[in-house]
């Protein structure tokens, strides 16, 4: 970009550009949005990314994102607490959460397995869950991951290991497409894909 304001344009363009989704023309878009919002609106802006980086934090029993050391999930003594929805990431679980059909319990595995981009399971949330499921409370555990090959191969991992434990693995239906993450989903697949759930073997 030419100009006497090209280096900080272009600097903001390609920070913009680091976001998942977002091209050059994009950040471009987003760029020049942003240099017409008001100081005030800027600064607001930027203060709630440095709060969400300095205040949130992961629960330490779900791995959801929280203010709180334990999430309003887990704290919430309304929530089913003989089930837990696997899931790889909190963005699914809010996907999920906005059926407003399923009242158990979360555990984020920040991840899926995937050996080409070096993720083994030491790289997931995998010890936090199984010792939730040392307490006895829980009955079933729901393997919500995504319809992918790293998925698909992530809750294969998940029933060798759970099996064992007596609790009953299940896996959502798959009436969402191959390939689709679910926190792209919309509501009444998600709800059927939970109904349908089949237990693992």
């Amino acid at each position: 970009m030419e100009g006497t304001s090209g280096g900080l344009l272009d600097r903001l363009i390609d920070e913009l550009k680091k976001l998942p989704g977002i091209g050059r023309k994009t950040a471009q878009r987003l760029a020049f949005f942003l240099l017409k919002m008001s100081a005030e609106e800027a600064r607001g802006l930027a203060q709630s990314i440095l709060d969400v980086k300095e205040r949130l934090r992961f629960c330490r029993w779900c791995n959801n994102v929280s203010e709180n050391e334990v999430c309003g999930f887990c704290s919430d003594p309304r929530r089913d607490r003989t089930r837990i929805l696997v899931v790889e990431e909190p963005s699914t679980l809010f996907a999920v959460e906005r059926t407003g059909e399923y009242k158990g319990l979360y555990h984020v595995l920040i991840g899926s397995l995937s050996p080409l981009d070096g993720r083994g399971p030491s790289d997931l949330n995998v010890q936090t869950l199984l010792d939730r499921l040392k307490q006895g409370e829980t009955k079933e555990v729901i393997v919500a991951t995504n319809p992918t090959i790293e998925g698909e191969a992530t809750a294969i991992y998940l029933t060798r290991l759970i099996k064992p434990t007596g609790v009953r693995v299940s896996r959502i239906a798959c009436g969402i497409p191959v390939g689709v993450d679910l926190e792209y989903a919309d509501e009444v697949t998600l709800i059927k894909s939970l109904e349908g759930r089949r237990e693992l073997t």
